[in-house]
Order: structure tokens, then sequence, then C-alpha cells
């Protein structure tokens, strides 16, 4: 297992499009969610990959603060079908945390949580700061995160 964490700009060819096939065989064809999810953040995102052998099984974008939202934030975090519950998501999850907090020396963290997620996410340290809302037909709560 390796975790990879490239700017934008550090991508080769083969990890973006690697990037952006998982993104679409999750958020929009299993989520059977038709959206666009290639965006303006992806340029001005730090990228995490978790590798298997030679396959992307984890991602994890994080946009910097007053990117997207006044805080730092995790997004687009997923795991391939095949490769849940194995805990690559959590690896994944965990160094995206600790890279905000030990190398960007950024204490809070934002993210857009599908709800039946939240619990996950709860355990981490993220408290909800919204109410239920849909994004894309998917129901969300905001979750905030603040390093002790």
């Amino acid at each position: 297992m390796n975790i990879k964490i490239k700017y934008f700009e550090e991508l080769n060819t083969t990890e973006l499009y690697e990037i952006l096939k998982l993104r679409q065989a999750v958020f929009v064809v299993e989520q059977n969610c038709p959206y666009h999810d290639i965006d303006e953040f992806d340029p001005v995102s730090v990228h995490l990959m978790l590798i298997e052998g030679d396959e992307l099984v984890a991602y994890a974008r994080i946009t910097e603060k007053g990117t997207r939202y006044p805080e730092v934030s995790i997004g687009r975090f997923l795991v391939k079908k095949d490769f849940r519950k194995d805990g690559y998501g959590d690896k994944l999850f965990s160094r995206a945390i600790d890279y905000i907090t030990d190398d960007m020396k950024e204490d809070t963290i934002k993210i857009q949580a599908q709800t039946y997620m939240k619990n996950y996410y709860a355990k981490k340290g993220f408290k909800e700061i919204s109410e239920p809302y849909l994004e894309d037909d998917i129901e969300h709560v905001d979750m905030l995160y603040k390093k002790d």
C-alpha cells in the first residue's frame, strides 16, 4: 500500500485518468447520480491516492481554505467497491487529516458528508453543523472538525 499526495500540476496523465475514471465509477455510475464531477476545484486541490499494487483503490482531494469554504476541506473521498471494508478508506482519510493538521498547519476541516457516512466521520472527530440537505439528489450534511 502506498499513499501518494500530489498537487494537480504534479499529476501525470495516467494518474489523472485513473482518478477521474474511479470518481466516475463511484459517484456517477454506482450512485446513479449524473453530475459534473470535473470542476474548477480539481486544479487548485491536493490529490491523495491510495495505491495497492498498481491499482488506485481510494482517493480524496483537499481544497485549501478560502477556495471552496472558509475552511480547508476534504472532498471526493471514495474507495473502490471491491476494496471497501478492508480499511483502505480509513487509512486514506486519516492521512488526509494528518496532512491538513501537520503539513498545512490547519486545525479546522469542513466536509459535505453523505448522511449515511456521518457516523464514520463523527468517529474521526467531525461534528454536524447543518441540517440534512439534498446535493445532486443525495442527502448530505455539513460537518466540521477542530483539532484540540
